[in-house]
């Protein structure tokens, strides 16, 4: 496999993906997150070097050829992928071969208040974005973006891209120890993502060396705050060795939980015991629940 197309690999959020990679050769972004698993640099406006679209799409070609099953082709970078100056071409063309495979981008979400960026993810199938903080001091100490642009922006071109786009959108939030793993951000981040409205929201800590001095939070903080998440689809970043409390929730009790908000499979799988999950599959009997796939991810629901 070439350093333009990676995998397959297995995502647990989105299945087999084949990856693009916009940036093979050097970090090339706008932020300079302090999580970011790649050496700190400094922040572009613009992708300084670009691979070709007629190259790409050659080895896509091959890719395709090589690997069938898989589910989705991923536009990523090392850095931003919407900073490659051909964005609008490359996604045109790699829709003409995609054949029945969904086409998804991993932003962070930095230039989605830019129409014609907008303009662009709108053909993309599944579009996931990051929003780590709402708070504009916790956003520059976090995500050390390049200079001049602002959370508010990016927050109203997130609901003005919703307003319209007919895809999945999903949102991610990554916490860090000190920073934005306050309840006060989680509520300021409740409120905001309430009005953009995502189809789901995943939420996750460090798992890989970060790039500067900085720590994850706790699997049971990460489930403290996403429950201040309300009405929305929260999946969970779970690390391998997580050994997770199973505990007893009657019938009346799971209805209750999901009226709160969906959980994911993998939610119910780690916290529910075996007459738990008896109770959950005579509910789903009874059309109490239902299931729901959000790009990629199955919820539980009250019907």
């Amino acid at each position: 496999m070439s350093s333009l197309i990676f995998g397959p690999i297995t995502s647990r959020r989105f299945g087999q993906s084949l990856g693009i990679d916009l940036s093979p050769d050097t970090k090339q972004c706008n932020f300079d997150c302090l999580y970011c698993e790649l050496k700190g640099a400094k922040t572009v406006l613009k992708s300084q070097k670009a691979p070709l679209v007629e190259e790409i799409i050659d080895e896509l070609k091959e890719a395709l050829l090589k690997y069938e099953n898989i589910d989705v082709i991923t536009i990523t970078a090392n850095g931003e992928p919407t900073l490659y100056p051909d964005l609008a071409h490359l996604v045109d063309e790699i829709l003409k071969i995609k054949k029945g495979h969904k086409l998804l981008i991993l932003s962070n979400g930095s230039t989605i208040d830019q129409s014609n960026i907008q303009s662009v993810l709108s053909k993309l199938d599944i579009v996931k974005l990051s929003l780590d903080c709402v708070n504009p001091m916790c956003f520059k100490k976090l995500d050390r973006a390049h200079k001049g642009i602002d959370i508010a922006k990016i927050i109203e071109g997130m609901k003005e891209f919703r307003a319209h786009y007919r895809g999945e959108l999903v949102i991610e939030i990554l916490v860090v120890e000190g920073l934005n793993d306050s309840e006060i951000e989680f509520q300021s981040l409740n409120t905001v993502l309430q009005e953009i409205k995502p189809d789901r929201i995943d939420v996750g800590t460090i798992d890989r060396p970060p790039a500067y001095n900085v720590k994850g939070v706790s699997i049971e903080r990460l489930i403290e705050l996403s429950h201040l998440l309300k009405n929305l689809h929260v999946t969970i970043a779970y690390k391998k060795n997580y050994i997770p409390k199973r505990r007893h929730f009657s019938k009346e009790e799971i209805v209750a939980l999901l009226k709160r908000r969906p959980q994911s499979f993998e939610d119910i799988a780690l916290c529910f015991d075996e007459e738990s999950l008896k109770n959950l599959n005579a509910l789903i009997d009874e059309n109490v629940l239902h299931v729901k796939n959000i790009a990629g991810v199955n919820f539980y629901k009250v019907s």
